[in-house]
């Protein structure tokens, strides 16, 4: 199989509203921008030569973002694993919450998902990632240690909900 092959069938891991947002996030792509960039398109064309019109040039380029974006989003959605975080588990997993507490900083609270979703500013860290790798599987008072680019890091699970 190749690599390409690969990585279209790669299982993404969605929470159900990591799955809303990229649903919401195709449709809008769909009914709003594909209609704005054909209509780019079009109206570029009727300006005259499309060899040296930088407006076609620009729309061309949008068309092909927003088609890509498309095709991604459509790849997600067909190939996902909906996370469902069991109730009453007090060992980290995907969809888990936990709070952690590192040496000389505050406790900070992060939660497990999958590549797709995450968005460090408010907390969301893929398991993919190498803090959330070292939670994976481990409970609240354990320590776990992972590398980072600028070395090793400590922390202390403090609370898993």
């Amino acid at each position: 199989m190749s690599r390409k092959a690969a990585e279209t069938n790669k299982k993404t891991f969605l929470t159900p509203e990591g799955r809303k947002k990229i649903e919401e996030e195709l449709e809008h792509l769909r009914n709003v921008r594909r209609p704005q960039v054909v209509e780019r398109i079009r109206e570029a064309k009727e300006e005259g030569e499309v060899l040296e019109n930088a407006e076609y040039d620009d729309a061309k380029n949008e068309q092909a973002f927003v088609e890509g974006r498309i095709a991604e989003l459509e790849a997600i959605l067909a190939n996902f694993v909906l996370i469902k975080k069991e109730k009453g588990s007090d060992t980290v997993g995907l969809g888990s919450q936990v709070t952690v507490l590192e040496d000389g900083r505050e406790q900070v609270t992060y939660q497990i998902v999958g590549s797709a979703e995450v968005d460090p500013k408010t907390g969301r860290i893929s398991n993919e990632s190498p803090l959330g790798q070292a939670l994976l599987g481990h409970r609240a008072g354990e320590e776990v240690t992972f590398r980072t680019p600028g070395g090793t890091v400590q922390v202390k699970i403090i609370k898993v909900l």
